[in-house]
């Protein structure tokens, strides 16, 4: 996640991928998200993709579908970097118990899958049939696996029903605040960011926002990110527009104060941005 202009952009965000029905949502009680960075080696792709299909699918539909797994996703980064994972697959629940059964259902479906395929004898080519963690192994780098665990301090999400078949993309910001200047930064955050996209959020340019913070520390490249998510890669033109207009509306005397208080507050050289695209998506069922 730390893979992932200075005033506008250490505002800009990351997808808490969740988009329900109506602002104030159960979500609104500071969720927790779940994410596996993946290193998949070249060429086994698709592999990947059969394994995320056959094996983690089923578990987080069906614990979405019990109310326990509020969303969940796969997604890719727009841009490649060196090092950087390539895969990364994330699911939202309410609280640690939510990533209890997550984890302990995900457990049981690949012990069970591995049961079954070291019953399954021989494969026509004469080799032992592989279970899902020898599979794994094959496909990609568990040397850099990262499992992060981070919770939203605000998630605001569009009004009414999700389009059918989103995508979406997300934009993340990474930034570490300096020493004793987390309170700051949120009220500063609140008041200067807060209401840019409220009303991009009001106006449907983005779909969903939030500020987060990493719940367990496994990190020191950031403390905080900002993201929000859109239907399209073109509406993030928007989101620039509306933070520079923002700030062009205000005396020269505004925005070098602006400026400055921001950067009093951040590791301006530790930033860091990242854009990703959806290619799995599941949100509850319409009831």
């Amino acid at each position: 996640m730390k893979v992932r202009l200075l005033l506008c952009f250490l505002v800009v965000g990351f997808l808490f991928p969740v988009l329900g029905s109506a602002q104030q949502t159960p979500m609104a009680r500071q969720p927790l998200t779940f994410w596996y960075e993946y290193s998949i080696n070249p060429g086994k792709e698709a592999d990947f993709m059969e394994l995320v299909k056959t094996v983690g699918q089923p578990v987080r539909d069906k614990l979405m579908d019990e109310g326990v797994v509020l969303a969940w996703g796969l997604e890719v980064d727009l841009l490649r970097i060196p090092g950087a994972p390539t895969h990364l697959i994330w699911y939202s629940v309410a609280d640690y118990a939510g990533v209890e059964k997550v984890d302990a259902a995900m457990r049981a479906q690949i012990a069970k899958l591995d049961e079954d395929a070291s019953k399954s004898g021989m494969t026509k080519k004469g080799t032992k049939t592989a279970g899902v963690s020898d599979r794994m192994r094959e496909i990609a780098d568990l040397s850099k696996t990262h499992d992060f665990l981070t919770r939203d301090l605000v998630f605001n999400v569009a009004s009414g029903t999700a389009p059918a078949n989103l995508l979406p993309w997300t934009r993340f910001a990474f930034v570490k605040v300096k020493p004793g200047k987390g309170p700051e930064f949120r009220r500063a955050w609140d008041k200067y960011n807060k209401p840019i996209y409220d009303k991009l959020l009001a106006d449907g340019v983005i779909v969903a926002y939030g500020l987060s913070v990493e719940e367990i520390r496994t990190e020191g490249d950031f403390t905080h990110f900002t993201w929000f998510a859109t239907k399209e890669l073109g509406d993030m033109e928007k989101v620039r527009s509306a933070f520079l207009a923002d700030r062009d509306h205000r005396s020269q005397e505004e925005q070098d104060a602006l400026t400055n208080l921001f950067t009093s507050l951040v590791d301006a050289d530790a930033s860091r941005q990242e854009v990703t695209r959806s290619i799995i998506f599941h949100l509850p069922k319409a009831k």
